[in-house]
């Protein structure tokens, strides 16, 4: 199977409480021409040093580990740079483009035109018989070991799921996968 054209890139974040705007940690992982090519992560200074103790002990991220890091407009340039006229893949891509859009609109950044579809939806429609489509319970099933909120290991076992979905529906490109599986490719608004 050729993938000349499986080219996306993955993205996750973590937040430090239940509001969209506290993300603390993002990580990028960009597939071109269906392999691993370039990955990004980065710990991020929320606006509001307040952290939830459910959060910390899902992520294992601590105000001390962000205290020095960079605020979301410090790691933007990076950010934005490897979204620019993309498809981005997020594993429940509302939550990830609510963060997103948070996030920008804290800062009063406006962002680049890019695309993004929800690689839950991919695995629903690629692996319908799987008892849920959680991205533990993907990976487990593609055979991956990663930790579980891990912002870099999420984005990767993230961009794990096209990948093998489009060997299974034998896609050439990420834009045949999703029409395949009848899952939307959507622009970013913010």
């Amino acid at each position: 199977m050729d993938f000349i054209m499986m080219n996306f890139t993955a993205i996750d974040f973590e937040t430090t409480t239940s509001s969209r705007n506290s993300a603390c940690s993002v990580a990028l992982v960009e597939v071109e021409d269906g392999k691993l090519s370039d990955s990004y992560y980065a710990l991020i200074r929320p606006p509001e040093m307040r952290f939830n103790p459910f959060n910390i002990h899902i992520h294992g991220i601590h105000p001390e580990d962000v205290a020095d890091a960079p605020d979301f407009a410090g790691i933007w340039p990076e950010l934005a740079k490897r979204l620019a006229g993309r498809i981005v893949v997020a594993h429940n891509a509302q939550f990830d483009m609510s963060v997103l859009k948070a996030s920008l609109r804290e800062t009063g950044i406006q962002p680049p035109a890019f695309y993004h579809c929800c690689t839950v939806s991919l695995a629903r429609h690629a692996w319908p018989n799987l008892l849920n489509h959680k991205l533990d319970t993907v990976g487990e099933y593609l055979h991956i070991k990663f930790q579980h909120h891990n912002a870099l290991d999420d984005a990767r076992t993230c961009a794990a799921i096209p990948l093998a979905a489009g060997r299974k529906m034998d896609a050439t490109s990420f834009a045949e996968l999703a029409k395949r599986l009848q899952v939307p490719i959507k622009p970013f608004q913010c």
